[in-house]
């Protein structure tokens, strides 16, 4: 049980864009952004500010992606007048504001802390636009330690297998888990689009009530089912108002402390968040090497043993706030909650309306569900994901505290590849576990993906050409359907489909 006076609280919350979609704003570094976001949460608080920063042991920031800074909390530290003892940038991944506030929870209630930062922020938006237009940022008095975009690392792409499949972007791969759900569940191709465009369409309407949303534009169900101008098909079955939009510039930050310290601080008790704790777990990085690819290990994991921790049932929750860079995301954690498939997990307005200002996101989602619980609610339950379906990661909030204080884990639950043994260069029948097509700019299917199983129950993958990307478009509706493949070093041809009806699915 946590020492009373150690309960981990949240007492500050801020974030902010610069600019939205279709209206820049003049470049600003992320630091700045950062800066400002975390002034807003330091007033927040509605302690002095001198008060609070003189206390400041601990700044944790999530990995910048559109500029590079050699330590970036130091910088921060600098601008705030503070000097952190405790200081760390992640590597990247969405799942980090979640895991990072799990962590400083654990690190007040042990009394290793006693007032953090969480911050992150970016400028992609403003990086973008300015390289655009012929101007290096640093021109600008970006900082130069070391600046610039950060350096890529090809191991980001995915794994040598993937590689070779053409699975190199969460555009080729998400697709491939929403079809093989969407199977699982019994549901069309058409009707899986349909439960995306209404999600996403409720998605919309929430950031058009957030004042930090990127693209507060009100869509309907319409708008996104429909491809068509400023709604591309990218992958199917994803059209881009259901991608996520990573040309931002956002920030945000949160204050976390103990009770006994926002209470000398004259914090309001009705303005104090507890963290309850959290769970995360991690799947094998190669996507391939996983049994299920229709539902996600790692958030399964991390949900049972958050809920084990707490002591409570999906239904307890007022709020729930789901990552949610493609559809497939929030679904599955409806799925694996066991929630109403209406449900609308968010109050932050998803990656297409809020923004995906890359690892930030569920920062932001942090922001939004401890405004909201200030408003009304007892009880939320924040995701986030990061890699491909690879991180995750579940922090429980609350308007009061748990009786055991924090009893949350930050550190992850490594699962074990459970795939089957590979089949490279294969010619014959496969059977297919999910495929997807991308389209080219023209509206026409381009390179198709496949995962397959061969007779003798092998696993073959890998990318096909426009013809095959044509038979491959049907997507949901070939899952357990049979093609005849030759396997040359990942490119694929399809020679046939044929329908096993023993493998149909009940409409």
């Amino acid at each position: 049980m946590t020492d009373p006076t150690r309960v981990p609280v949240v007492i500050g919350v801020g974030d902010l864009r610069s600019g939205r979609a279709g209206s820049p704003a003049d470049p600003r570094e992320p630091l700045d952004l950062i800066h400002e976001a975390t002034a807003a949460a330091l007033t927040d608080t509605g302690v002095a500010r001198d008060d609070l920063v003189s206390r400041i042991d601990t700044i944790r920031a999530v990995k910048t992606a559109s500029w590079s800074y050699d330590d970036l909390p130091g910088l921060l530290g600098e601008r705030l007048g503070a000097a952190p003892v405790h200081t760390s940038t992640t590597p990247i991944g969405g799942h980090w504001p979640a895991a990072l506030l799990d962590r400083i929870a654990h690190d007040i209630a042990d009394g290793t802390s006693t007032v953090a930062l969480l911050v992150g922020g970016e400028a992609q938006a403003s990086v973008t636009n300015a390289f655009k237009a012929g101007t290096d940022p640093a021109s600008l008095g970006w900082t130069t330690a070391p600046g610039g975009p950060p350096a890529f690392d090809p191991d980001d792409l995915g794994s040598p297998a993937m590689q070779r499949a053409g699975l190199i972007a969460p555009t080729r791969v998400y697709p491939l888990f929403e079809n093989r759900l969407s199977h699982d569940l019994g549901h069309t191709r058409e009707e899986s689009i349909d439960w995306s465009a209404q999600l996403y369409a409720a998605f919309s309407e929430i950031a058009g009530n957030n004042p930090a949303a990127w693209n507060p534009t009100l869509r309907t169900a319409d708008d996104i089912r429909n491809p068509g101008p400023g709604n591309r098909m990218v992958t199917d079955p994803y059209p881009l108002l259901c991608n996520a939009m990573p040309f931002v510039d956002q920030a945000a930050a949160v204050v976390v402390t103990s009770l006994a310290t926002a209470r000398e601080l004259g914090v309001a008790d009705d303005h104090v968040l507890y963290v309850w704790g959290g769970a995360g777990a991690t799947d094998t990085p190669d996507v391939l090497a996983r049994g299920d690819l229709g539902r996600s290990a790692a958030l399964a994991d991390s949900l049972r043993r958050a809920l084990a921790a707490t002591d409570l049932k999906p239904e307890d929750f007022d709020i729930v706030d789901a990552y949610s860079c493609f559809p497939v995301v929030p679904k599955l954690l409806v799925e694996h909650l066991g929630l109403p498939r209406d449900t609308v997990p968010s109050v932050t307005g998803g990656h297409s309306f809020f923004g995906g200002p890359l690892n930030s996101y569920t920062l932001h989602s942090i922001v939004a569900v401890a405004q909201r619980l200030r408003r009304d609610g007892e009880l939320a339950l924040v995701h986030g994901n990061g890699g491909y379906l690879t991180y995750q990661h579940v922090v429980v909030l609350g308007c009061a505290p748990h009786t055991d204080g924090y009893v949350g884990d930050p550190e992850p639950v490594q699962l074990p590849p459970t795939a089957p043994e590979s089949a490279q260069d294969y010619t014959g029948d496969v059977e297919i576990v999910t495929a997807t097509a991308e389209y080219g700019r023209d509206g026409n299917p381009s390179v198709g993906f496949l995962v397959g199983t061969t007779p003798d129950g092998r696993r073959v993958s890998g990318h096909t050409d426009a013809a095959g990307a044509a038979i491959l478009s049907a997507g949901a509706d070939l899952i357990g359907t049979v093609v005849h493949v030759t396997d040359n070093g990942g490119q694929l041809t399809v020679a046939r489909i044929e329908t096993t009806s023993s493998e149909e699915h009940t409409q």
